[in-house]
């Protein structure tokens, strides 16, 4: 019983201070997740931020939802990820209701200011933590830099591209370039 209040508790703390969205956590995971409790590997980390990307819902809690999952199992998934969400669903209700009369005084807009700031911080924090477990060779540079480009200048084409499809043809391209993907002739 300890373990899931241990879940559930470790999750709060970090659904209840994260703000930015999957990858301005992807720090505070790292540390709480892989430094202090060893309940996952760096690349495991990478990889439920991969997965969680490529599946319905928001992917900090997917990603709570996977480390949970490998911790206790099932119920250990949904302790994890109602503690994640806890303390926002708390808060946003109590932003809700009083956020338009919020909005209206500038020492609060001042504030949102402030923490955009700090998320973009976070984000490229994540950015680079990615970078250096993902990028790793020729073949990883230069699915980077297509599906970099595609997402920068796809503004520019005829038809909206999904965020999905950018992740399976990154997939795609992963297995087509994948060393051995190709049986060389004798």
């Amino acid at each position: 019983m300890r373990e899931y209040f241990e879940l559930f508790w470790t999750f709060a703390k970090i659904g209840g201070v994260t703000f930015g969205g999957g990858y301005a956590m992807l720090p505070i995971l790292q540390r709480e997740c892989v430094d202090k409790r060893d309940w996952a590997t760096e690349e495991e980390l990478t990889d439920y931020f991969a997965i969680g990307q490529c599946t319905p819902g928001i992917i900090a809690v997917n990603v709570s939802t996977f480390i949970g999952n490998k911790r206790k199992g099932i119920l250990g998934g949904i302790i994890a990820t109602v503690g994640f969400t806890f303390f926002p669903i708390v808060l946003l209700s109590l932003v809700a209701a009083g956020l338009g009369y919020l909005l209206t005084y500038p020492i609060v807009q001042s504030a949102f200011g402030g923490v955009r700031v700090c998320v973009c911080v976070l984000i490229l924090n994540a950015v680079l933590r990615l970078w250096k477990k993902s990028v790793l060779d020729k073949r990883t540079l230069a699915i980077f830099l297509v599906i970099f480009l595609l997402s920068v200048f796809g503004g520019l084409l005829p038809v909206s591209i999904s965020p999905a499809v950018y992740v399976v043809a990154a997939a795609l391209a992963g297995l087509a370039l994948a060393p051995g993907a190709k049986k060389e002739d004798k």
